[in-house]
């Protein structure tokens, strides 16, 4: 990869990293729903530019409902309800391990004999992971996290359907059609007075952590990635993204002072180990190699 290159591949981690830090900050005022919503609603600015991509809406829907609102939507709910923005940056990346696994189900790729060290690796991470669930934040906002890899892997794969659709217009409108039903779930969830109560005495640093994470980390930093995806093999541009929970656990750890037990550390690094073993093994041969879309 060129120098440059790799800059940009390094600086689309370490915004991804800071955005869970600055998703913690807006959840002090925002509710989950409010907070996802408005994150998507300033990501889909552009739609008002552009023309909706050449796709079906079933798909469009498909996709935005998994890999952006399931995925996010969760995301927020476990940080707002206690789990810790290390550790959440750390699930989130696991989608790794369901990504192959679903592929194998779906499309009979077979993971190569590595690829399943790495599952087995990041299973037992996340194991280790589960037997800290309990103390500081509930089982049940670590089982509504979990949705997040969930989602974020069968988003990657309806993602397949996609091919060939400029991806800056792709991710504009997917964010559009995640912000609508999540500005209704906010609206039923919380209330219309709550709501607008909300919006209306959002602090300046809760707007702009907002315009960090809608214009910033969802709309520039997805279309930097998927330029360098465009450019080169994802086997060299991937691993970039084990970056994220290290900024993600140290920069929660600098703002708001967190801290891991042994335990749980542990489980933090087995899973990113386990997850670095997979994206660095090489691709399965069952399905032949697809071109990459196309970005704006």
């Amino acid at each position: 990869m060129k120098p440059a290159d790799i800059l940009i591949a390094i600086l689309v981690a370490i915004i991804w990293g800071l955005a869970f830090v600055a998703s913690r900050i807006a959840l002090d005022e925002l509710s989950p729903e409010l907070m996802t919503a408005l994150r998507f609603s300033v990501a889909a600015v552009p739609c008002l530019f552009i023309r909706k991509p050449k796709i079906a809406w079933s798909l469009l829907i498909a996709i935005s409902s998994t890999l952006f609102l399931g995925q996010f939507l969760s995301q927020a709910y476990g940080i707002a309800h206690g789990v810790p923005v290390g550790l959440t940056s750390v699930i989130v990346q696991s989608q790794a391990l369901f990504t192959i696994g679903f592929a194998a189900m779906a499309f009979g790729e077979r993971p190569t004999p590595m690829q399943a060290l790495g599952i087995g690796i990041a299973a037992i991470g996340l194991l280790m992971i589960c037997g800290t669930v309990g103390y500081d934040f509930s089982v049940a906002a670590f089982a509504v996290l979990m949705i997040s890899p969930l989602s974020f892997a069968v988003g990657n794969l309806l993602l397949r359907n996609a091919r060939g659709v400029p991806m800056f217009d792709l991710f504009a409108w997917l964010c559009l059609a995640s912000a609508v039903p999540l500005f209704v779930l906010a609206l039923i969830a919380n209330g219309p007075a709550p709501t607008w109560t909300s919006l209306s005495h959002m602090s300046l640093t809760s707007a702009l952590c907002m315009l960090a994470l809608g214009g910033i980390s969802t709309s520039i930093a997805y279309w930097l990635w998927g330029r360098l995806l465009r450019d080169y093999p994802a086997a060299q541009v991937v691993p970039f993204a084990l970056l994220v929970p290290f900024v993600g656990s140290a920069a929660s750890s600098i703002v708001f002072g967190e801290r891991f037990g042994p335990l749980r550390l542990a489980g933090m690094l087995t899973v990113i180990g386990g997850i670095a073993v997979m994206v660095l093994a090489k691709r399965p041969n069952a399905l032949p190699e697809e071109p990459l879309p196309k970005t704006a």
